[in-house]
């Protein structure tokens, strides 16, 4: 049975804001149904409150969570998008890409010079701005990798993808 075409008059519904603490338990759960495939990296309660000021999700019109992402800080000029994610339901209406820019605008508020992200979605990033990097230009990352679970590097060719902003 073929899926049926998102509503693109959903899209029109939708905001994003700073996340709060009675969001976490809904963007937990929207980051970690893709952990599995090893689209994203399970979040904990302990990480998403540490992290609180760092995401910004997507509501929907009844102010549900539909889609998240978040900054990781690797130095004063350098961050990192993670845990991009979007409700099954509401992927194809350029939620990832309101997100993203949501993130890079959070980045040049905080005066980071670079952004980058590992990902799957190559098209995505690419049509957000971002050049495809090697991995091997964030040795910090491979060492966070490292850190939290070995096998995320090894799950598939994730490519690295990253973006100058100006001040």
């Amino acid at each position: 049975m073929k899926k049926p075409k998102p509503d693109a008059g959903a899209a029109l519904h939708t905001r994003i804001t700073r996340a709060n603490e009675t969001d976490i338990p809904s963007l937990l759960s929207l980051n970690n149904r893709y952990a599995s495939a090893g689209l994203t990296l399970a979040r904990t309660p302990e990480f998403a409150a540490n992290h609180l000021a760092d995401y910004r999700v997507l509501r929907d019109a009844s102010g549900g969570i539909v889609g998240c992402v978040a900054l990781d800080e690797y130095s004063p000029s350098v961050a990192e998008v993670i845990s991009l994610a979007v409700d099954g339901d509401a992927q194809g209406l350029g939620h990832g890409r309101a997100l993203i820019a949501a993130a890079v605008e959070l980045a040049r508020t905080r005066g980071y010079t670079e952004l980058f992200a590992v990902s799957y979605s190559d098209e995505l990033f690419l049509a957000c701005g971002f050049d495809r990097v090697p991995l091997a230009t964030y040795p910090e990352k491979i060492s966070r990798y490292q850190k939290v679970d070995k096998t995320e590097i090894e799950v598939g060719e994730k490519h690295c993808f990253a973006r100058r902003l100006g001040r």
